[in-house]
């Protein structure tokens, strides 16, 4: 299986979560694209809450509807992809810069699942990935401060293809801050929130009940109460 394959089936595995006539979260990358797809084709009668521009577009384009999260206190699932999330589905994004609003569908969601590959399934995080925080812009000093004295390296985010600072949809700036060793995943998310200017971290060490891990054998589920086995 080639590696749209792979990101098809764990799709297809996620439809098996989504109930008619429901309120679902979805969130960004190639894997929710092809979910997307597949509620399509089984019209299904859902209503979608997403951080995501891209996915909003593409949802809009394919007739379904999109609510505004502000409009919604409940969601049935919600289904999001990952840099990196462990076996005690301890989870880190870094990438996208949209963590805050993710977070904030996450929280609202009964089920939160993740979808990804083999490779991003580890034992425990190795933190290659920075962890982002979104922060006031009146807070930057002090929070890079406050950082290091935890064993950061903070990186304010920037892009080629815009002068200055990158910000976040919300606003705000973005840090990226680099870590060596963490021994102790939801003791740094509460460091790192508790720090006074800090918006929210791109460290999920609660919010994720279920992983969806696809590999050329099959779909492996993986939940909070138990470690799943592969369905072909």
């Amino acid at each position: 299986m080639n590696s749209d394959d792979i990101k098809k089936s764990c799709a297809k595995e996620a439809l098996k979560y989504i109930k008619n006539n429901t309120i679902i979260g979805l969130g960004g990358g190639s894997t929710i694209s092809f979910l997307i797809q597949y509620i399509r084709n089984d019209d299904l009668k859902v209503k979608i809450v997403t951080p995501s521009f891209t996915t909003r577009k593409l949802c809009l384009e394919s007739g379904l509807e999109v609510l505004p999260s502000s409009s919604v206190h409940h969601i049935s699932v919600a289904f999001d992809g990952c840099d990196e999330v462990d076996e005690d589905l301890n989870a880190l994004k870094s990438g996208g810069g949209i963590h805050t609003k993710e977070k904030l569908i996450a929280s609202m969601a009964e089920h939160y699942i993740l979808l990804v590959d083999e490779s991003k399934f580890v034992e425990r995080l190795t933190f290659r990935h920075p962890v982002v925080l979104e922060i006031l812009e009146d807070a930057l000093g002090y929070v890079e401060n406050t950082v290091i004295t935890l064993g950061g390296k903070p990186a304010l985010r920037t892009s080629t293809a815009k002068d200055g600072y990158t910000v976040s949809d919300n606003g705000h700036l973005l840090l990226d801050v680099f870590f060596e060793q963490v021994t102790d995943t939801p003791t740094l998310q509460n460091r790192l929130k508790n720090i006074c200017g800090v918006i929210e971290t791109s460290l999920f060490t609660h919010e994720v009940t279920d992983v969806l891990v696809a590999g050329a054998e099959g779909i492996r589920v993986v939940t909070k109460q138990e470690r799943g086995a592969i369905h072909g």
